[in-house]
C-alpha cells in the first residue's frame, strides 16, 4: 500500500480523469500534466462512483472528460460537481483540434471525435486513417488539411459470430482467442473463423489499400479490443498500432478544452 508521502506526490501534479463508458466495462484513465498515463482501471457500473471517489483520494482530479457509447452512470454528475471536477463531455460543439466536413456531426460518437483527436496527437498535417476495432469496427478519415470527413462502420468480430449463431439454425456460436488459424477451414467452426476473422482482416487491409491510394503518404491507426488478435496477421508497414490512442485523444480534448 502506497503511503501518505506517495500519495502526497500525485496531489502536488495536476491530473486529468478519462472516464471511458463503453458497451461492456468502464474504463477510468489517469493522465498527468506531462501527458503520461499513469493509472488504468477497469469498472462495472456498479462499481465505478466509489472508484472515481478512490482515485480522486490520490491523484485530486483538476478535470475530467466524458465518452459514452454505453448506458449512463447513474450520479456520476452529482459525484464530479460535489467533488469539484469541472467535467466535459465530448461533442462536436467543444474545441477540437480538427474541421469536420461530416454531414451529421450532431451523429458522430464521443469516441470517433476522440479517435481522430488522438491521432492529431501525434501528428497534424497528414493523412490519417483511424480504424478502431471493437463491438463496431469504425474508420475515420482526416486529412493533411486537419479535415475530418467521415469513414465506415461495419460490425466487429463478437457481433459477427453472433450473427451467424443467430441468424442460422445450425451454425454454432463462436468466439475469437489466441489461437492461431488457417485460411482454410477444415470444419465448421474452423470454417466460421476464418470466414470472420480473415473477412475481417481484408476488409481492415482493403480499406487501408483504397485510401492510400487517393490520399498518399497514408498513416493508419489500429486500435480496440481486438487490435492485438487482428494485428498476428495484418503484415501491411503502413499500420500503426496504439491501445491508447482512444484515451491519449480524450487527454488532449481536455486539456485544450479547460
Amino acid at each position: 500500500m502506497e503511503n501518505e508521502n506517495e500519495i502526497y506526490k500525485y496531489q502536488r501534479l495536476v491530473m486529468n480523469l478519462i472516464i471511458d463508458i463503453g458497451n461492456t466495462l468502464i474504463k477510468l484513465v489517469v493522465f498527468d500534466n506531462k501527458n503520461q498515463l499513469l493509472d488504468l482501471t477497469y469498472s462495472s457500473h456498479k462499481s465505478v462512483l466509489d472508484n472515481i471517489k478512490k482515485q480522486h483520494d490520490k491523484y485530486n482530479f483538476s478535470a475530467a472528460i466524458l465518452s459514452k457509447v454505453g448506458k449512463n452512470i447513474t450520479g456520476l454528475s452529482q459525484l464530479l460537481t460535489t467533488l469539484n471536477i469541472p467535467l466535459i463531455n465530448i461533442s462536436p460543439t467543444i474545441k477540437l483540434p480538427f474541421e469536420i466536413a461530416y454531414q451529421t456531426p450532431e451523429t458522430l460518437g464521443a469516441d470517433r471525435l476522440a479517435l481522430v483527436a488522438g491521432a492529431l496527437y501525434h501528428q497534424k498535417n497528414k493523412n490519417q486513417l483511424i480504424i478502431d476495432a471493437g463491438t463496431c469496427v469504425t474508420y475515420d478519415f482526416v486529412d493533411d488539411n486537419n479535415i475530418y470527413h467521415g469513414g465506415s462502420i461495419s460490425p466487429g468480430l463478437q457481433l459477427r459470430f453472433k450473427s451467424l449463431n443467430d441468424y442460422t439454425a445450425n451454425l454454432p456460436l463462436i468466439t475469437a482467442n489466441d489461437e492461431k488459424i488457417d485460411w482454410i477451414g477444415k470444419n465448421t467452426k474452423s470454417s466460421i473463423k476464418t470466414g470472420v476473422i480473415w473477412g475481417l482482416i481484408h476488409e481492415i487491409e482493403g480499406f487501408s489499400v483504397k485510401y492510400n491510394l487517393k490520399y498518399p503518404d497514408l498513416t493508419v491507426y489500429l486500435t480496440g479490443g481486438d487490435e492485438k488478435l487482428l494485428d498476428r496477421y495484418i503484415k501491411n508497414k503502413i499500420f500503426v498500432n496504439s491501445k491508447f490512442l482512444l484515451w491519449e485523444g480524450m487527454n488532449y480534448l481536455l486539456n485544450i478544452n479547460k
